[in-house]
């Protein structure tokens, strides 16, 4: 229905038309993402995808990797005045689960790297962690320095994220985040206690 009889008028009127008909339909489609990226029932049921979910924290809608490396910083707590030799070890034990865990929850869910699936952040931050020194500030600091690359994804990472299949890629994109996080906060260390 036109509001105005002028024709100078009808184009902005029928434009008008199309441009909210495709508003709706973008909103649509956007909700429909959102239902599709929302965690399965499945991670409160499933032990395993609650395992790859980390711990349920994946399930957080809103910035689930870094929810999922928040995990991860009270495990670094517990491990962290452990010898190295355990502290790698266990780190070591947690990548190995991490490949079935991811493989098999993103194969049953039907979603390759689900958002969700944090175990990868959890041993990623452990990696980040290796060997840095005592106290919140490094803690913070490998914090932010994992998250930075994990979300920037340089060169290899987003490059093993996308052609690496299965638990493998899931958890290896995370792992050279975590050496090039491990490297910047060693270095870190390094020069600022000098």
């Amino acid at each position: 229905m036109q509001r105005y009889s002028s024709s100078k008028y009808a184009p902005q009127t029928k434009n008008r038309s199309a441009l909210s008909a495709s508003a709706v339909r973008l909103i649509a489609r956007v909700r429909m993402k959102r239902r599709k990226a929302g965690p399965p029932a499945s991670v409160w049921k499933n032990p395993v995808h609650w395992l790859a979910f980390g711990f349920g924290a994946g399930a957080i809608s809103m910035a689930p990797g870094t929810f999922g490396t928040l995990v991860a910083v009270p495990i670094h707590q517990l491990i962290q005045g452990w010898p190295l030799w355990f502290y790698l070890g266990m780190t070591g034990v947690m990548f190995t689960v991490g490949i079935w865990l991811c493989g098999r929850t993103a194969h049953d869910i039907g979603v390759h790297d689900h958002s969700g699936i944090v175990w990868d952040e959890i041993v990623g931050f452990l990696i980040t962690m290796t060997a840095a020194p005592r106290g919140w500030q490094w803690v913070a600091l490998g914090f932010v320095l994992f998250r930075f690359f994990d979300i920037l994804k340089p060169w290899p990472i987003r490059w093993l994220e996308r052609s690496v299949p299965g638990g493998w890629g899931i958890m290896l994109d995370d792992v050279l985040a975590a050496v090039y996080a491990a490297a910047a906060l060693q270095a870190s260390v390094y020069w600022l206690t000098g």
